[in-house]
């Protein structure tokens, strides 16, 4: 019965728990890199030039679907040494998620290169000095959007239209998760600005379960009001 117990208290201790979130990130960040290493392959390839953009876009695709599976694995994590499968959630959030992530991930990816496409070329559109801050307060407002909808299409079973509306509307419903995934989103920017535009992939696990945990608010409410058994 002793050992028993004392089993217990090991999987359930303030190390163990350690242990198991940092074994977790480590395999989570792993299969992430692994599943975006087409799209890396060809960012790694291609020149610095703006009339890329697109393969550049195209080259990110396959991030959705991983960024989707690291979300999934992460909320549905084991607490302990005891209860971890997280290559297991990975896949099984690959597998459930990856059509209906795309659903969203593709439309936002095409609207940032139109975006990008816009600024790049400002200077020869001869358009006021305003519109370009307002591309700029267009592209960060559409990255809290994918945020929160890629947390949505992760966790949840809604149509495409449906993940839409409901990831606008909690950009202004949950303004605490907002200012804290555009925290995450100034992190991310100054890695790239630091280092390297692959910088924060390295990283990525770390950032998901940032998003998540500011994220908790709007998943309970969608959880409360809008789902039943998810």
């Amino acid at each position: 019965m002793g050992e028993v117990t004392a089993g217990r208290r090991f999987g359930e201790g303030p190390l163990s728990r350690a242990a198991a979130l940092i074994y977790t990130m480590l395999v989570v960040e792993l299969l992430l890199l692994a599943a975006t290493a087409p799209g890396l392959a060809g960012l790694v390839l291609l020149d610095r030039d703006v009339s890329n953009l697109p393969l550049y876009a195209l080259c990110a695709l396959p991030a959705g679907p991983a960024l989707s599976a690291a979300l999934y694995a992460l909320r549905h994590r084991g607490a302990g040494l005891a209860d971890l499968s997280p290559a297991a959630a990975f896949l099984r959030g690959y597998r459930a998620n990856a059509a209906d992530v795309l659903k969203v991930w593709a439309p936002w990816l095409a609207g940032m290169t139109v975006v990008g496409v816009n600024l790049a070329h400002f200077a020869a559109a001869g358009v006021p000095g305003w519109w370009a801050a307002l591309l700029v307060a267009v592209a960060v407002a559409a990255v809290l959007w994918a945020a929160n909808a890629l947390v949505i299409a992760s966790l949840f079973r809604f149509r495409a239209v449906d993940v839409a509306r409901l990831a606008s509307y909690f950009l202004a419903r949950c303004p605490g998760a907002t200012l804290g995934n555009a925290c995450l989103l100034v992190v991310a920017g100054g890695l790239t600005l630091v280092a390297t535009e692959l910088a924060p992939l390295a990283l990525a696990s770390a950032f998901a379960a940032g998003l998540l945990r500011n994220s908790r608010p709007m998943i309970a409410e969608i959880r409360e009001r809008f789902v039943s058994g998810q």
